[in-house]
């Protein structure tokens, strides 16, 4: 006797696959965040290297400016996502289960999370002034 669910489409039961049941979507906001992050990442790269030799002032005024310090949290918080979702893809294919994975898990989302508050926190102290 077949069961309902043996009833569905191929393309019904190649949805949503993975242990999370959202692996495409995972993968998807991997090549998202990467793809945000070559552009900007070679803008900074290209932007340091021009500044070869600035001293501390000069670095902290081009931080100061309102597009680099835009450009510098979309960088950050780009590199900070593609970090969690990298390692979180890390954790769950190489972690066996139980109190290891979710602990993790849990430890990748928090630090990205203090990572990123951290970062952006930086730059917007330059960026302000205070």
């Amino acid at each position: 006797m077949r069961l309902v669910s043996d009833l569905r489409s191929p393309l019904a039961r190649a949805r949503g696959l993975g242990a999370a049941g959202d692996g495409v979507g995972h993968w998807r906001a991997q090549r998202v965040s990467a793809i945000a992050l070559a552009p900007l990442a070679l803008w900074f790269v290209v932007s340091l290297v021009a500044r070869a030799g600035a001293d501390h002032a000069e670095i902290v005024a081009w931080i100061a400016r309102p597009p680099v310090a835009v450009g510098l949290v979309l960088m950050l918080g780009a590199a900070v996502w593609h970090l969690k979702l990298g390692m979180q893809a890390v954790i769950e294919d190489y972690v066996r289960g139980g109190f290891a994975r979710e602990a993790g898990l849990l430890a990748n989302a928090f630090g990205c999370a203090a990572l990123a508050a951290a970062a952006v926190f930086a730059v917007l102290k330059i960026a302000l002034g205070a």
